[in-house]
């Protein structure tokens, strides 16, 4: 069964675009536990929202993870790790955290609970809401 997630990036580090140039890539740099055990609990077929974070605040595609946790060869410590993504498909409209904050379907989310979280789950029935929002099929 498929599970549903959602990863922060800051555009001008790694944005939508980067992804889809590259296609698959590495999910490094996460330093923060609760983080980390999402990135641990991810299965092959789990597919994530892109959140545009900072100044954007937007999910703007989906990924899938291809490639299950491992170590992060940025951590000096040797502590964290992390799961390769391909890019998968855009949202038709972005969707933006305001809107996710005014929807009652949505806004108990830890994208507006716990919002420095950088990945974290989503249950099924907001991720159809939220794709149904950003006009793509869930």
């Amino acid at each position: 069964m498929t599970s549903y997630w959602l990863v922060k990036s800051e555009p001008n580090t790694w944005s939508w675009d980067d992804q889809v140039r590259d296609g698959v890539t590495h999910w490094n740099g996460v330093r923060n536990y609760q983080a980390s055990n999402n990135l641990k609990a991810m299965k092959l077929g789990d597919l994530a929202f892109f959140y545009h974070s900072v100044e954007q605040r937007l999910i703007v595609g989906v990924v899938e993870v291809v490639k299950l946790y491992y170590p992060d060869p940025t951590d000096p410590k040797g502590i964290f790790g992390m799961v390769d993504f391909k890019a998968v498909k855009p949202l038709v409209t972005p969707v933006s955290l305001d809107q996710i904050k005014l929807d009652p379907l949505l806004n108990h989310l830890a994208l507006v609970k716990q919002s420095r979280l950088s990945v974290m789950p989503i249950d099924v029935e907001a991720w159809k809401r939220i794709c149904a929002l950003g006009g793509i099929t869930a």
